[in-house]
């Protein structure tokens, strides 16, 4: 276990003059390098030390985790500058999380913890069932691993905990890449898990992120409800996620297109699992192009879902993320037949919504037909947004019928 920091001998974090503490004081999570004093003493901090912060006047405005390597030197863990970071602490935040968990859901498979928004920083958590996959993102919990596994057994009495490693946030906290098993043993194969009726196939060990994409839940629910008899396409579609939940709404049929032969293959066995095998095919290859052959072919599809990866990651990404976006609408609207149904996703938090729907309309325009917005959907309840933070806000689905 950890050895608790008291607040007596705690560094202090300070805001530098002119600097709007009130940010932090109504919420804000986030205490950016350009709005600290970077001292010799603050630049010594190991990554992860816990600190109080202080406004330019000295004032405490709550408990930080210090990273002096990455842009987002403050992380506020504690509101309570007073408060003392140990496995009673992490049991706490996780006991509230798992009380929401357990109302909206009836099955364990959900995502645990989602970091900000159930008051862990950089953790994510995925659970699937006895099985839960972590992610540390931020180094204050990388180096409170003990006290957080201990915390997790503790209150879910979840046996098997796996670290995921992967992912370019760890890399800008200066962390490693190495996953691990954290307390039990790893799955033997991917683990079957239950969703609107569906059957998905999560690879904790080998998957993409934690294995499965638990925010798109209530999308695919919608999706589904319009594709009874339906024909159906899923661009991007990792492990299946709109195919198979379209199959168990009664879909005629399912094509689901990605670039990753092993996805494919769990979306297969997703398909098998769920006696679906006969409805449902896939094709490998890249999404644009696979979109120009199927055109091509003269193929057409009553309903078409579109869920590629974050195109615009970053601001100084957004221009080309958003011409991304309309060329995937631009080609995906000609494959859905009159009356049909197109489903656009973005996992972009630098796209807001309005440039998403404005570039999606515009694909859809330059193509020739003619959109009506049906549905517009977000991440499911279990990745709440914390209000103050526009990145917690990344996902946006569009539905439009043509």
């Amino acid at each position: 276990m950890t050895a608790p920091s008291f607040p007596s001998d705690r560094p202090k974090l300070r805001m530098r003059p002119k600097t709007d503490a009130r940010r932090i004081r109504y919420g804000f999570p986030w205490v950016y390098g350009n709005e600290t004093v970077l001292d010799r003493r603050t630049k010594a901090l190991s990554p992860g030390t816990i600190a109080v912060l202080e406004d330019d006047g000295r004032a405490p405005l709550g408990l930080v985790a210090v990273n002096p390597l990455s842009k987002i030197v403050g992380r506020v863990l504690d509101r309570d500058p007073n408060a003392v970071v140990d496995q009673a602490w992490f049991e706490g935040r996780i006991a509230r999380a798992l009380a929401l968990r357990e109302t909206l859901f009836d099955a364990p498979y959900y995502r645990l913890i989602h970091a900000e928004a159930d008051g862990l920083p950089g953790v994510i958590i995925d659970r699937f069932g006895d099985t839960a996959v972590v992610q540390p993102n931020a180094a204050w919990v990388d180096t409170r691993l003990d006290d957080l596994v201990a915390a997790i057994q503790s209150v879910t009495q979840i046996p098997n905990l796996i670290k995921n490693a992967s992912g370019r946030t760890r890399a800008l906290e200066g962390l490693d890449d190495q996953n691990a098993i954290l307390a039990g043993q790893m799955p033997e194969g991917p683990i079957p898990v239950p969703m609107n009726g569906a059957t998905y196939m999560a690879d904790v060990a080998a998957g993409q992120k934690t294995g499965l994409f638990y925010d798109q839940r209530p999308n695919h629910a919608f999706a589904q409800s319009v594709s009874s008899d339906a024909r159906v396409l899923d661009m991007f579609s990792h492990v299946g996620g709109f195919g198979l939940a379209a199959l168990a709404g009664g879909a005629q049929s399912a094509l689901c297109v990605d670039g990753s032969v092993p996805a494919l293959a769990l979306a297969s066995d997703g398909a098998k699992a769920m006696g679906a095998a006969d409805r449902f095919e896939t094709r490998q290859g890249d999404a644009f192009d696979v979109l120009a052959a199927l055109h091509d072919e003269g193929a057409q599809f009553d309903v078409v879902i579109c869920d590629p990866p974050a195109f615009a990651p970053s601001k100084k990404a957004l221009d080309a993320g958003l011409r991304a976006y309309e060329r995937v609408a631009r080609l995906a609207a000609p494959l859905v037949a009159e009356g049909g149904i197109l489903g656009l996703c973005s996992c972009s938090h630098a796209a807001d919504l309005t440039k998403f729907r404005a570039a999606s309309a515009r694909g859809i325009g330059r193509a020739g037909r003619s959109p009506a917005l049906l549905h517009t959907g977000f991440a499911g309840p279990d990745h709440p947004q914390l209000p103050q933070l526009a990145e917690s806000g990344y996902l946006k689905a569009l539905f439009f019928r043509l």
